[in-house]
């Protein structure tokens, strides 16, 4: 079985002299080549990848001929072979032509001429016959050896991978991250991977231990199993794994008997990797947590204990003088809403504050700001995004980090700077868009909050959830232990903002009040519309339309600046992948400078970096526009709000083509104008909040388009997957 999952019979082998080397990524080892062939004679370009090759080698190649639109007939590699020279002339050819460093034209032949035939088998297994050969001594054989070893290890993991049916490109990664060691490791517990590497390392791990003859209720497996299950658990939203849920699984999945796991769960927790608590709920089934999930859940409740404990200080202000320090300073008339709300809030450690659009969640971090600053209090103002924390910058017109950014990382330890022994230097602290923190964050947010702080935490529970396990902001509301503010009244009216209104029908599950165009024009009127398509094909392409023509003469928007497009899903015809290839090829006229991961760079085209990447201070979910591209140095820089950020070839899979991104990644975002995609094609994620969320990252204009039928289910659909989470009940405790 090959990597690719084609049939060896239909593959082709060609062997040939490895001639030149046109391209090649260091990170992926992807390369395009030249290969001369013998029989019949001809210079062939192949492509793929190939790890530790060298011009001068001979390769024997399987694959098949493909045609590309540019650069005509190329062989594809699906597996490769190096035939090694043995007959001693071919030998000292060979390492006469510089593949081994230290080896030269006059070194190979005395190397020759003392070992014959046999001189590749002694660099390999008896690399310290090496210095009984005039002019080699300690030092030059110790190059020689880590130079050929380093030459052929990975040359081996890739044959060794594609052997075991594991994709080509995980080759290069993985002896990134293990080295020269990596075929060894992986030989003794192929489980490592799945440790080691998120997302697929179980699969590949599991795949390779197999076919090395594991046995089925190994115990190395089952713990690789019950781990890669509540790590799954995890990457859904929950902190941990029901243990019936769990048994099953393992037992269909892996074809593990429920002795053999319960045998593992004992020690795994004996070792305190994972931790094992009853439910509490009268159930039989107990709630099975990875360590570091458990610690953070556990310490998030505690530490909200901790807080409430002690009392607020006595601050309560009345009416009158709030709405005269608010008058004075910002040149707002509050509401009564919004005047008992700030009447209230000052009594209490810790409160929540949550509403809608438009229900003036944003007058009130303005108001709560400036009367702790009246009160000589140091204030600090934080989002769990760049892009949210920037917005909050902006209302309140004071300065706002994300949350990463104000605990501060520690790039030589790892964790934060910020911690119980290193506080935060804050009287007080807001935090925005909270419905965004997941558990893992929030703990530590919490753990560096000086027990004598106030804590204002604000968002919206009818948006998405954290993309991280956990549903923190519900959790600590369904408690009942902190005072909860909601704010209900809509001060912006149906004439200002038929979005706001919407928005607010959706969450009671009613349809919006939309302009439908069908085969109209835009009238100009409206700020939401409704455009029924059925086919998906055709959705996309009336959305590539809408995003280069019709919105932007319509209602002056910029293609790329100012319209975002947002979708439930990665994969289909309106999913984030085929949109975004077909997006920028219609907006961005300039050629293709890179390419990585799948993805295609042009200058000009908007991004998205998709991890925390504190050294460079960009963080998931930030969106840029590509200002340059150095292709001799195979580097690329983003602007990012007018600060350029630079990024290695090794460095861009951490970037993404953004013209269309998911809604999960568009949170505490506004966009100037939002077109949103609703088929039935994506019916296991339409949602009423991921609808409500989608809608409210609008600011002055919402397409929907697809299907009545399909914004139907979305509101009906109020009961997205539960998450499993203990923090409501740990808050709700005595202890």
């Amino acid at each position: 079985m090959n990597p690719y999952n084609k049939n060896d019979a239909s593959l082709i082998t060609i062997e040939g002299h490895l001639e030149h080397i046109t391209y090649f990524n260091q990170d992926t080892q992807y390369t395009i080549a030249r290969l001369k062939t013998s029989n019949p004679a001809a210079k062939v370009i192949v492509v793929g990848y190939l790890a530790g090759v060298s011009p001068g080698e001979t390769l024997k190649v399987k694959g098949t001929w493909q045609s590309h639109p540019k650069y005509g007939q190329q062989f594809k590699i699906y597996s490769y072979e190096v035939t090694l020279p043995a007959a001693a002339e071919g030998i000292r050819a060979y390492l006469a032509s510089g593949i081994i460093k230290g080896i030269g034209s006059s070194l190979a032949a005395r190397l020759v001429a003392a070992f014959g035939a046999q001189t590749l088998k002694i660099i390999e297994s008896t690399p310290e016959r090496l210095i009984d050969v005039e002019g080699i001594g300690e030092a030059k054989s110790a190059m020689i050896q880590s130079t050929w070893k380093e030459h052929h290890t990975l040359r081996r993991l890739m044959k060794f991978l594609q052997q075991m049916g594991v994709r080509s490109s995980y080759c290069a990664k993985i002896y990134k991250e293990y080295g020269p060691d990596a075929l060894d490791l992986i030989r003794d517990d192929p489980y490592v991977l799945a440790e080691d590497f998120a997302g697929p390392g179980f699969n590949i791990a599991d795949t390779i231990a197999r076919k090395l003859g594991v046995e089925q209720e190994d115990p190395h497996r089952v713990r690789a199993c019950i781990r890669h299950i509540i790590m799954q658990n995890a990457d859904e939203g929950h902190t941990f794994a029901e243990s019936e849920n769990l048994f099953s699984r393992c037992e269909n999945l892996f074809q593990i008997s429920r002795p053999a796991i319960q045998k593992a769960i004992d020690e795994m927790s004996a070792a305190k990797v994972i931790v094992v608590e009853p439910l509490g709920n009268g159930e039989p089934t107990s709630a099975i947590y990875m360590k570091d999930l458990h610690l953070a859940e556990v310490g998030l409740a505690s530490r909200l204990k901790a807080l409430l404990s002690l009392p607020a200080e006595s601050a309560a202000i009345d009416a009158d003088r709030i709405s005269r320090q608010i008058h004075e300073k910002l040149a707002i008339n509050l509401s009564a809403e919004q005047l008992q709300v700030l009447e209230e809030i000052f009594s209490h450690r810790i409160v929540i504050i949550t509403g809608g659009p438009g229900t003036g969640k944003t007058t009130l971090l303005r108001s709560i700001s400036t009367i702790f600053e009246n009160q000589g209090k140091r204030v600090l103002l934080t989002a769990p995004t760049g892009r949210a924390a920037r917005r909050m910058a902006e209302v309140t017109q004071r300065k706002a980090g994300t949350i990463h950014r104000l605990l501060g990382y520690n790039f030589t330890e790892g964790g934060f700077l910020r911690n119980r022994d290193n506080p935060l230097d804050a009287d007080a602290i807001i935090i925005d868009e909270t419905s965004m923190v997941d558990t893992f964050l929030m703990y530590h947010l919490l753990v560096a909050v000086p027990v004598s702080a106030a804590l204002v935490l604000v968002g919206d529970i009818s948006q998405l959830p954290s993309v991280g396990p956990g549903n923190v902001l519900s959790d600590i509301i369904d408690s009942g232990r902190i005072p909860v503010f909601y704010l209900n009244k809509i001060f912006r009216q149906d004439t200002e903002s038929t979005i706001i209104v919407n928005a607010h029908k959706v969450r009671q599950g009613e349809t919006p009040v939309c302009t439908s165009l069908e085969d109209k024009d835009f009238d100009g009127f409206s700020d939401f519309y409704f455009i029924d398509q059925s086919n998906p094909d055709q959705v996309a392409a009336r959305i590539v339309r809408l995003c280069r023509e019709e919105l932007p003469s319509k209602f002056n928007l910029d293609p790329i600046h100012d319209i975002q497009v947002l979708t439930p899903m990665h994969r289909g015809s309106v999913g984030t992948i085929n949109l975004n290839q077909m997006l920028q090829k219609a907006l961005n006229p300039e050629p293709v400078l890179m390419e990585a991961q799948g993805n295609s760079f042009k200058i000009g085209d908007k991004v998205m970096h998709l991890i925390n990447n504190y050294q460079k201070e960009v963080y998931n979910g930030d969106i840029g526009i590509i200002c340059s591209i150095d292709r001799q140095k195979k580097e690329l820089s983003v602007d990012y709000y007018g600060r350029t950020v630079p990024y290695a070839a090794e460095e861009l899979d951490q970037l993404t083509t953004a013209y269309a991104i998911s809604v999960h990644k568009s949170q505490g975002s506004e966009y100037p104008a939002v077109i949103l995609p609703l088929v039935t094609q994506h019916y296991i994620l339409l949602q009423r909040n991921l609808l409500y969320t989608a809608m409210t990252r609008g600011q002055k204009l919402v397409v929907l388009i697809g299907t009545q039928k399909a914004l139907q289910i979305a509101l009906k659909n109020d009961k997205p997957h539960r998450r499993l989470s203990s923090l409501a009940v740990r808050l709700g405790s005595a202890s």
